[in-house]
């Protein structure tokens, strides 16, 4: 009962003091006006060239769209702890670091998560996006496992937020290189052989492309490889992203440097 109530109470209060300013004049623009217009430019982008379908371009920057969140929110859920103040405080209580740490990823995701599937409704409202109704549970689970694989990345960066004098540049830097190395708007066939390579090791890269497969009607079972590789990054990330803020919370209480810049 004491771990599950760290993991959402705790998890779901640390969210609210640590993003108290999102409210529906800051949430609505950020996180949902902007990702449509990326969807839109990117589809009549797509249209004006005749490259590819639409369809390529709604289930490739729907499911991106969770990445602002999984991005810019996880590596907050434990930078912005350092500097405001609060984690040494945090760090001092006895309890236990994975529900604490686990605690704080669901908020994010579950954010991650309204945002792609905001993503994909504009798809079918404005532009006639229709997946086989059949793909749908499918398609669903492949975002919930995406969502995952982009948030532990996060927190991965976000760990280097107990040390780093900022993360921030790094967090924007791996939400674009994300944005281009993963296939979202340009095939990985058609991206430089090291720039494909790279992609294959980030988050969203197989996610997308068993999304794609799965709305044009593909069955979850010829996708199956995909969605592994994507939920074994995911678990890397996460594995590395817990081990890195345990190693600094060791190191910061040796030095004495929690809260040191």
């Amino acid at each position: 009962m004491t771990t599950m109530r760290l993991v959402f109470v705790g998890g779901g209060i640390s969210y609210r003091a640590l993003f108290n300013w999102i409210h529906p004049a800051m949430y609505v623009p950020t996180m949902l006006l902007g990702p449509i217009f990326q969807i839109l430019f990117f589809v009549y982008l797509g249209r004006y060239n005749g490259l590819q379908s639409d369809s390529f371009f709604v289930v490739g920057n729907a499911v991106q769209m969770s990445g602002m969140a999984g991005v810019f929110a996880s590596t907050m859920s434990i930078a912005n702890e350092r500097q405001f103040g609060t984690l040494a405080p945090l760090l001092a209580t006895p309890a236990a670091r994975l529900p604490i740490f686990v605690g704080r990823m669901l908020p994010v995701a579950a954010n991650g998560l309204v945002v792609s599937a905001f993503g994909f409704c504009i798809g079918s409202l404005l532009l006639g996006f229709r997946p086989p109704l059949s793909s749908i549970p499918a398609l669903a689970l492949v975002v919930v496992v995406s969502v995952f694989s982009c948030t532990a990345f996060g927190f991965t960066l976000g760990s280097f937020g107990m040390r780093a004098r900022d993360v921030f540049l790094i967090s924007n830097l791996a939400y674009y290189v994300m944005w281009l190395f993963c296939g979202v708007n340009v095939p990985l066939s058609a991206l430089p052989g090291w720039m494909a390579t790279i992609g294959r090791g980030l988050p969203f890269t197989h996610g997308i492309a068993a999304a794609r497969a799965l709305a044009v009607g593909a069955s979850l079972g010829s996708v199956s490889g995909q969605v592994l590789k994507e939920l074994a990054i995911g678990s890397v990330y996460l594995i590395v992203a817990f081990g890195l803020f345990r190693a600094f919370e060791v190191e910061g209480r040796r030095r004495a440097s929690l809260e040191t810049y």
